[in-house]
């Protein structure tokens, strides 16, 4: 869907006289540091828990149950840092996203609250995912620990995207760093106090990171609200409900779809060969890798806000290629080095054989923070169009493409899930990288 691009009498502080490279930084720096913050949250979860009761089959059933299908249920809401974003020029158009923002985060909790509560956890989570008996019953408490997880994600992601859209990234990583510091807290405290489950322990500790950030955000955003939002001039063609979800409904679907991948992978995983130990590694190695890949999902805001000026595309390219050889070569360090070890078996405590089988994981997860820079690059061109429908059809290729890989490995039955769901995920990556590249042709051409 085609809508007039930004409207330069609303351009965002951080996009006037743009100095090439060193202004892009300073907008990405501040979401990356939030980023990195929120990335390093999974290891610390997995590193309280490996040293808690039952430390296998509380990871699996975190990295394999809750982690996956809470993801999925607040994926819809995902996108709203981008909307907010694109869209927050002017009071009216704030007012509007923000009742859409409010109706969204109450019908996505109600659903999670509804998995977590009724019988529809059994239907999920046994006859769907197939998930083993010894999993299910701790899976069930840390899915009722994080129901406020999807309000608190829309809230806070909504307040966000008026942050960077008035210059104001750096609160963003205060909030984030807020964020963690609860985490860790919480995850001190139940670890000392002992006698708690460490899926208790962990999504206790992710639920009241987020609440905690929310706030924040919403204090850190009045400001703007009562200053720049409310003196902005209206924009020249309104936002009204139909063009606010022609240009939100495409990107809604898009997480969705990459967060279908997490449970339909815990399901085929779960099918396969040393499934529980595959499912236990799962969160620990995906932390890591997330960490990384992290530092490129911050770019996509940079590309929507930074293209607002014409002379920060070539830059931005240019720091789309330092960014991802940066992810590259830091995750390669981790994986050649005895660092990866230290992390595995030290850091994150597990048993010495689930540490060799993470290990040899990170070598087939080597290229997936670098697809997503790659993602992020073609993909801030697109929103910032308002052509959010191809992105839709991105990750839509993602998706077909990582469940056929998976129905490979079930059926073929001897490789070990775990390096079967990573090459899934990074093939689906590739190809949505690839796809982007294709559609953002004309865009980054004009």
């Amino acid at each position: 869907m085609r809508l007039p691009a930004a409207d330069k009498e609303s351009r965002p502080e951080s996009a006037a006289d743009c100095s090439p490279l060193r202004s892009i930084y300073s907008a990405w720096w501040p979401l990356a540091a939030s980023w990195l913050m929120m990335g390093l949250e999974l290891p610390a979860v997995g590193a309280v828990m490996a040293r808690l009761p039952d430390p296998s089959i509380h990871l699996a059933a975190y990295g394999g149950v809750v982690f996956p299908l809470s993801l999925v249920i607040e994926a819809p809401i995902i996108m709203l840092l981008a909307a907010s974003t694109a869209l927050s020029k002017d009071l009216e158009s704030y007012v509007r996203l923000r009742r859409f923002m409010v109706q969204s985060a109450l019908a996505l909790g109600l659903l999670h609250a509804l998995v977590a509560l009724t019988p529809l956890y059994e239907i999920v989570v046994d006859a769907v995912l197939g998930i083993p008996v010894e999993i299910q019953g701790p899976a069930r408490t840390g899915m009722i620990l994080m129901i406020p997880w999807t309000p608190m994600i829309a809230y806070r992601r909504f307040q966000q995207g008026i942050l960077i859209r008035f210059g104001r990234s750096r609160a963003v990583g205060i909030g984030t760093a807020l964020r963690l510091g609860t985490n860790a807290l919480v995850l001190a405290t139940g670890y000392h106090v002992g006698g708690i489950s460490g899926i208790a322990v962990g999504t206790a500790a992710v639920s009241a990171g987020v609440i905690a950030e929310a706030i924040y955000a919403g204090i850190a955003v009045r400001p703007i609200l009562r200053g720049p939002l409310r003196d902005a001039p209206p924009v020249a063609v309104p936002l009204t409900t139909g063009r606010l979800l022609r240009f939100y409904v495409p990107l809604a679907i898009t997480p969705l779809f990459v967060m279908l991948g997490h449970p339909i992978v815990s399901a085929a995983v779960s099918r396969m060969p040393r499934a529980i130990d595959s499912l236990a590694v799962w969160p620990v190695l995906n932390g890591l890798v997330f960490t990384l890949r992290s530092l490129g999902f911050a770019f996509n805001e940079v590309v929507v806000v930074k293209l607002d000026d014409p002379e920060c595309r070539s830059s931005l390219r240019r720091f789309a290629l330092l960014l991802g050889g940066a992810v590259t070569f830091g995750l390669l360090l981790v994986t050649v080095t005895p660092l990866s070890g230290v992390w595995f078996a030290r850091v994150s405590a597990l048993a010495p054989e689930l540490s060799r089988l993470a290990g040899r994981g990170l070598w087939i997860a080597l290229l997936m923070p670098a697809f997503s820079v790659v993602q992020s690059y073609f993909q801030g061109h697109l929103v910032h169009v308002h052509r959010t429908r191809e992105v839709t059809e991105a990750v839509v290729l993602y998706l077909g493409l990582t469940a056929l890989i998976l129905a490979v490995g079930v059926g073929y039955g001897k490789a070990t899930g775990l390096f079967f769901g990573l090459a899934a995920i990074l093939a689906g990556n590739g190809a949505q990288a690839a796809w982007l590249w294709y559609r953002s042709r004309s865009v980054r051409e004009s």
